[in-house]
């Protein structure tokens, strides 16, 4: 009986995460991206700090490829210029150091990447969403945001 409950919760879930992808700005669903490798960030230190590490390896990995597959992936280089370089370099650095963190049980590591992730996280929700639709700010632009990208996530 409770089985059953718990995967109509786990439907119901979905259904409203996917709702709020597709009703999402553009400028949401990258911030959506941050929020959700910083929950997973937070679940993996709780995880290593309980010694629990089958939750510890898959919250570190989700944060991992959220990082990769979302947040690198939608970096759009040509318009971005050496601004989204950097932050490709950046990216690519923390999925290293995530890789290491769960390889080390070591949660300094994760407490420096959820710093770098909420810095960038707290810029972006600065330009705010009508910056990501003018073509003037850089910063607005380093992002690929159409939904095509996100479909590999």
């Amino acid at each position: 009986m409770f089985g059953s409950m718990k995967r109509g919760a786990n439907a119901y879930a979905n259904i409203g995460v996917e709702t709020g992808v597709i009703a999402a700005s553009p400028h949401k669903l990258i911030t959506m991206l941050f929020d959700g490798a910083l929950v997973a960030i937070a679940l993996g230190k709780k995880s290593m700090g309980e010694g629990n590490i089958k939750d510890k390896g898959e919250s570190i990995t989700k944060a991992i490829l959220i990082i990769d597959n979302g947040l690198r992936a939608s970096l759009n280089k040509e318009v971005g210029g050496e601004l989204a370089l950097n932050l490709d370099s950046l990216y690519e650095y923390m999925s290293r150091r995530l890789f290491e963190a769960n390889a080390t049980n070591n949660p300094a590591i994760l407490d420096e990447i959820h710093g770098l992730l909420d810095d960038i996280r707290s810029a972006w929700e600065q330009i705010g969403p009508n910056a990501v639709q003018s073509a003037a700010p850089p910063m607005a632009m380093t992002q690929d945001v159409s939904l095509s990208s996100f479909a590999k996530a």
